[in-house]
C-alpha cells in the first residue's frame, strides 16, 4: 500500500498552500465580519486554476483526481473555510453537466466556471425537504417546449451570486416508486421569475454566499433539462460518495488549521514563567489533536481513493470518512479554542472563526446521523 504522494501531489499542496497564505488567510477575518464574497480573491483564485480542477481539460479544467481535489481542499480550508468554500464550490453541480449534460450543455457552461467568468450552484434542499431528497416539491412542468419550474429552494451555496443553478424538480408526480420522477434541469440565474435572497447570521463560513430560491413561473427551453426525465434523484445519488469526500477533506483542513494555530500559540504563550505547552495537560491535547487529523486525513484519502478507483466498498467509507473528519474538525476546533483560553474567544485569533466554521461540516451534504445510517446499511446489506 502506498502512502506517499507523488511529487506532482506535493507539488500542488505547496503551490495551494502559498496562495491560501498571501491571499486567504490576510483578509479572511474581514470577509467573515462583512460576510461579503470575496470577488477579488475568486479572480485570483482563477488565475491559479483552482475553479472546478476536476473539470475535463477539454472545458477548460484541469481534470484533477478526487484524491487531488481532497489535497486542494485541505488546503484552502486549513486557511479559511468561509473562502475555500466559495473557491471550493464554484463548480457546484459542474458534475451533473460532466456526466449527464449534453455537448451543447457543457461547451456552454464549464469553460466559464473554470475561468472564473461564472459560478454555479446546486439547488436540491428546500424548506422541509433536507436529508430527504425525495421530499422535494419543486415542480416543472412542461409547456410546448418550455419547463416551467415553481417551487423554493433553502440554503443554496452561492445562491445570489451564481450564474447557473442545476435545480432538483418533480417532473413526474405520478410515479409510484419514490426514486423516480425527480429531474435536474439547468436553470440560468437571470431567468424572469427567479428570485434569490441572501441568508446572513449564518454561525460559520459567512464569507460563502448561502440564499433562499423562488421560482415563479421560471420557464427554461427543453434543452436545460440535464439526462433523462426522472433520473434526477439517481443521478444525484452516484455524486454523493465524491462530494461527501470532499467535505471530509474540510474537515480535514478545519482540523489541521486549528491544531497549527493552537501548536503556534501554546508555544509562544507563556504563564509561570514558561511556554504553556510545557505543561502535560497541553501536550496531550496538542497530541490528541494532531493525530487525530492526521487519522482522519488517510481515512479521507482512502475514501478518495476508492472514487477514483470506483472501489465496491466506496459508499460506506465515504460515509466513514465523512463523519469522522467532521467530527475531528467540531472537537479539535474546540480544544483549539482551549488553549487558547479567553484569547480564542475573539476573533483576534482565527482559532475562533474555525470553531464556528467546523459545525457546518456535520450538517451538509448529509448530517452525522445521516451518514452513521449509510454506513449500518452497508454493513447490514440493507438496501436503499
Amino acid at each position: 500500500m502506498e502512502f506517499q504522494l507523488t511529487d506532482e501531489q506535493k507539488q500542488l499542496r505547496e503551490e495551494v498552500r502559498k496562495f491560501a497564505d498571501e491571499e486567504i488567510r490576510p483578509v479572511a477575518t474581514e470577509y467573515d465580519v462583512d460576510e461579503a464574497y470575496p470577488h477579488e480573491v475568486m479572480e485570483k483564485a482563477a488565475d491559479m486554476g483552482l475553479l472546478a480542477p476536476h473539470v475535463p481539460v477539454e472545458y477548460g479544467g484541469i481534470g484533477y483526481s478526487s484524491l487531488e481535489n481532497a489535497i486542494l481542499t485541505e488546503e484552502l480550508f486549513a486557511a479559511d473555510p468561509g473562502i475555500g468554500l466559495c473557491i471550493s464550490s464554484a463548480g457546484f453541480g459542474a458534475e451533473a453537466l460532466m456526466e449527464f449534460g449534453t455537448e451543447a450543455q457543457k461547451e456552454r457552461v464549464l469553460p466559464e466556471v473554470t475561468a472564473g467568468d461564472a459560478v454555479m450552484g446546486s439547488a436540491i434542499s428546500e424548506p422541509q425537504a433536507g436529508s430527504d431528497v425525495t421530499s422535494v416539491a419543486t415542480r416543472a412542468e412542461k409547456d410546448g417546449d418550455e419547463w416551467v419550474i415553481n417551487g423554493s429552494k433553502m440554503w443554496i451555496t452561492n445562491g445570489t451570486v451564481a450564474d447557473y443553478f442545476v435545480v432538483v424538480c418533480e417532473t413526474d408526480p405520478e410515479v409510484d416508486d419514490r426514486y423516480s420522477g425527480y429531474s435536474q434541469i439547468l436553470v440560468e440565474g437571470d431567468r424572469d421569475g427567479l428570485t434569490r435572497d441572501k441568508i446572513t447570521g449564518k454561525l460559520g463560513i459567512r464569507a460563502s454566499d448561502t440564499a433562499e430560491l423562488r421560482f415563479d413561473d421560471v420557464r427554461v427551453p427543453e434543452e436545460n433539462l440535464i439526462g433523462q426525465r426522472g433520473m434526477g434523484f439517481l443521478q444525484l445519488m452516484q455524486f454523493f460518495d465524491e462530494t461527501r469526500t470532499a467535505v471530509a477533506a474540510q474537515g480535514v483542513g478545519i482540523a489541521r488549521g486549528a491544531a497549527e494555530r493552537a501548536l503556534e500559540y501554546a508555544e509562544e504563550r507563556e504563564q509561570f514563567d514558561r511556554p504553556i505547552s510545557d505543561f502535560q495537560a497541553i501536550k496531550h491535547k496538542l497530541a490528541e489533536m494532531h493525530t487525530n487529523t492526521e487519522a482522519a486525513r488517510w481515512l479521507t484519502y482512502r475514501s478518495a481513493w476508492a472514487v477514483d478507483n470506483e472501489a465496491g466498498d466506496l459508499t460506506a467509507l465515504a460515509s466513514m470518512a465523512k463523519e469522522f473528519a467532521s467530527r475531528t474538525a467540531v472537537e479539535v476546533a474546540d480544544e483549539a479554542v482551549q488553549v487558547h483560553g479567553g484569547a480564542g474567544f475573539v476573533n483576534d485569533h482565527d482559532v475562533e472563526r474555525l470553531y464556528r466554521d467546523a459545525k457546518i461540516t456535520q450538517i451538509y451534504e448529509g448530517t452525522t446521523e445521516i451518514q452513521k445510517n449509510i454506513v449500518a446499511r452497508e454493513l447490514l446489506d440493507e438496501g436503499m
